[in-house]
């Protein structure tokens, strides 16, 4: 990989894929970003999309990610290709000497996500997770809140993924590495991981199922929990699935010890109390009083927040009001960490957790597989 002048200000980037990710995420975040990279090459299947790319940003078009990465010209490469080729391209970039984002999932195993970060250090490159919905600004006024100490100790946690969708596409067969907890589940249990602490390390309890009214074969609804044998951390409650008629209210709700939290993307509330300032109280001696259970009035206090307009332009994703400010918070992050020498805001131990839960999930439920839906290369 070569260097110049020009590198040094503006980072030079390949792209893989100009898919729904590739073109409608990363393509169109980096262009949004021009100070910082400038799009060089892209590789796709499609000629019509390499001639797009070539129009928009004039970036040299590839018929495949093997000669872009043969012939170069560019310091990051941005793995937005279809999931089964996130493993092998990464490590070929990477060996190359390119820095990498890699689209989620990473990779199907710890092994091979290990294969990844090895590869990456040898290298002396960077490899970035692409988790853009740790930086949506509901989920960091979610930490915030949190961290706050008002809503107590966190004790459970729930959230819901999906609508009513019926899909006849390639994220339905297992042997593309289809399925909800692959495509959507990331984003979740990333989140997860954040609320549980990314510390430690939570036991797995996963139920998955498919209903795909067509030939595939991959989940399309799963139930997941984290949950810690020592009480310390909450218990988590996922659940993702394509067979919501009737939307939930509330994407996120979180009880805490003093109070709790709830709503999604656009708007949250909590509530929660001061317990030096709540009535003081004796257990009873006896069964109960007076025929009655306990009751008290607490001093509840009342919060919310709702998003900015200027943060809500530009979506992605269908199971969650994806705004573009966490893409773009993402590559600012990138920049920085190759420009500045800052610290990633996503670190490879959080999605190596990431990666562990998946993998757990997917061994305890082993579903049937249509052998006449062949993967596609």
């Amino acid at each position: 990989m070569t260097t110049s002048k020009e590198t040094k200000t503006k980072i030079r980037v390949g792209i893989g894929g100009q898919g729904r990710s590739g073109y409608g995420i990363h393509t169109n975040t980096l262009a949004e970003l021009p100070d910082h990279f400038r799009i060089t090459a892209i590789a796709d299947e499609l000629p019509e999309r390499c001639i797009e790319a070539q129009s928009r940003s004039n970036a040299t078009g590839y018929p495949d990610y093997r000669p872009l990465l043969a012939a170069g010209g560019f310091d990051l490469f941005v793995n937005a290709l279809p999931t089964p080729l996130h493993v092998p391209a990464t490590i070929e970039a990477l060996e190359r000497g390119y820095h990498v984002v890699c689209e989620k999932p990473m990779a199907p195993t710890v092994k091979d996500f290990d294969a990844m970060t090895n590869a990456a250090k040898k290298a002396g490159r960077q490899l970035f997770p692409f988790q853009n919905n740790r930086l949506q600004p509901f989920f960091m006024k979610i930490q915030e809140v949190i961290a706050s100490g008002k809503l107590g100790r966190i004790i459970h946690v729930r959230s819901h993924w999906g609508g009513f969708r019926r899909r006849w596409d390639w994220q339905t067969i297992q042997a593309n590495m289809g399925g909800s907890l692959f495509n959507t589940g990331p984003h979740a249990v990333d989140q997860a991981i954040m609320l549980f602490g990314p510390e430690r390390k939570p036991e797995v309890f996963c139920r998955m199922d498919c209903n795909n009214p067509f030939s595939g074969d991959a989940d399309d609804l799963c139930s997941l929990t984290l949950y810690d044998p020592a009480r310390e951390a909450p218990l988590i409650e996922i659940l993702i699935s394509a067979y919501v008629a009737h939307p939930f209210e509330r994407m996120y709700t979180i009880c805490g010890a003093q109070g709790g939290l709830s709503g999604g993307p656009k708007h949250l509330h909590w509530r929660y109390f001061d317990p030096k300032a709540a009535p003081r109280q004796e257990m009873w001696p006896l069964w109960s009083e007076d025929r009655k259970y306990p009751s008290e009035e607490l001093p509840w206090i009342e919060e919310e927040w709702t998003i900015d307009d200027e943060l809500t332009q530009g979506t992605s994703g269908y199971t969650l009001t994806s705004f573009r400010c966490g893409p773009r918070g993402i590559y600012t992050n990138v920049y920085d960490v190759l420009q500045h020498a800052s610290e990633p805001v996503i670190t490879l131990s959080q999605a190596r957790r990431q990666i562990e839960i998946l993998e757990e999930a997917h061994r305890q439920n082993p579903l049937p597989r249509n052998e006449n839906r062949p993967m596609r290369r």
